[in-house]
């Protein structure tokens, strides 16, 4: 294997720390000549220009500057992007592309691990554990008019069908659970390999489904793609899911709705992050409001890095790549 040149842009913070723990960190210094970002900050766009002159690979995380024309042009050295994150859509370029350099991500493992807090976030909602820890907490105990429900065998209608509900689909089969599948993109023939339902209309999973769970990306053709309308639809009782992106759902609408108490939320995303102190969704008793935390769980950020070495290691030695990104791929992706 020949020796490259490796820039570490990730700024020198606690962050870092997660996804290159020491042991890790020795594992990246014997791929080659290995240059670190020494600061605790993102490297501004000319130091980003400045540092890659003489880089084979840089190895990004969140933050990191887009790689345009005006941080590329003039490159020669450049040829491979390893970011620890999942959506590559805010650091890559239609020039990056036009130049040949390729791109792999933490994508595929930052998916299971969202989708795992999919399934949390459902059982806990259902389960009204926040609730029903509270009021244990407070001297109380079950009375008999307390309910609960559970996940099998219910009917889940999914917004959008790329890596995460795919993976979400995968890990719902013990629980035998239906699924619609509402993705303008999505083909039949997925459909009948996952074992979904296509959905004729996004209405469909807003009136069909007891759990309904977004996936969307957040792009300029999403925003707010869950209006107002459709969020009326939502049947009482139901259990409505957002891990994507706050800005896929009207937020005001729904905090209105959500007040009237019908249907039950969990919301690990939101439009503006951190969640305003005044937001009309805190206090909500049928809210459940997660910190932008569904995934990956910081346990899992090292295997993240561990997978994205191993994929360096086969660019290296001319293998497959078995995490890249393509350029169709990452202007589908959360910008």
């Amino acid at each position: 294997m020949t020796l490259m040149n490796i820039l570490v842009a990730m700024a020198d913070n606690s962050i870092r720390s997660t996804f290159i723990p020491p042991e890790v960190e020795k594992k990246i210094e014997l791929l080659g000549n290995v240059s670190w970002n020494t600061t605790s900050n993102a490297l501004s766009a000319e130091e980003l220009k400045l540092r890659i002159k003489d880089s084979d690979v840089c190895i990004t995380g969140w933050g990191c500057k887009c790689f345009d024309r005006n941080v590329l042009e003039g490159n020669q050295s450049l040829r491979l992007i390893a970011h620890t994150g999942g959506s590559v859509a805010r650091i890559v370029s239609d020039y990056l592309y036009e130049k040949g350099i390729r791109v792999i991500s933490g994508n595929k493992l930052y998916s299971e691990s969202v989708a795992e807090g999919v399934i949390a976030y459902m059982l806990a909602s259902l389960r009204d554990i926040s609730f029903y820890s509270n009021e244990m907490q407070s001297g109380d105990w079950q009375k008999n008019a307390d309910y609960n429900e559970g996940l099998l065998e219910q009917n889940i209608g999914l917004v959008g069908f790329g890596a995460v509900a795919r993976s979400l689909v995968k890990m719902l089969k013990v629980f035998r659970v239906k699924v619609k599948v509402y993705d303008p993109y999505v083909t039949e023939q997925t459909c009948i390999e996952y074992g979904v339902t296509h959905a004729e209309s996004i209405e469909e999973i807003f009136t069909t489904s007891k759990l309904i769970s977004m996936h969307a990306p957040e792009v300029p053709e999403t925003y707010h793609m869950i209006d107002k309308e459709l969020i009326a639809k939502i049947p009482d009782g139901t259990v409505f899911i957002n891990t994507a992106r706050g800005g896929i759902v009207d937020e005001n609408a729904l905090s209105e709705e959500l007040q009237k108490g019908r249907f039950k939320a969990v919301l690990d995303v939101y439009e503006v992050e951190p969640l305003p102190e005044d937001s009309k969704l805190r206090g909500l008793k049928n809210v459940i409001l997660m910190p932008h935390m569904a995934g990956p769980t910081v346990d899992r950020r090292k295997n993240v890095m561990l997978e994205i070495l191993e994929d360096i290691e086969r660019f290296f030695d001319g293998q497959q790549l078995q995490n890249e990104i393509s350029k169709e791929y990452a202007m589908m992706m959360t910008r």
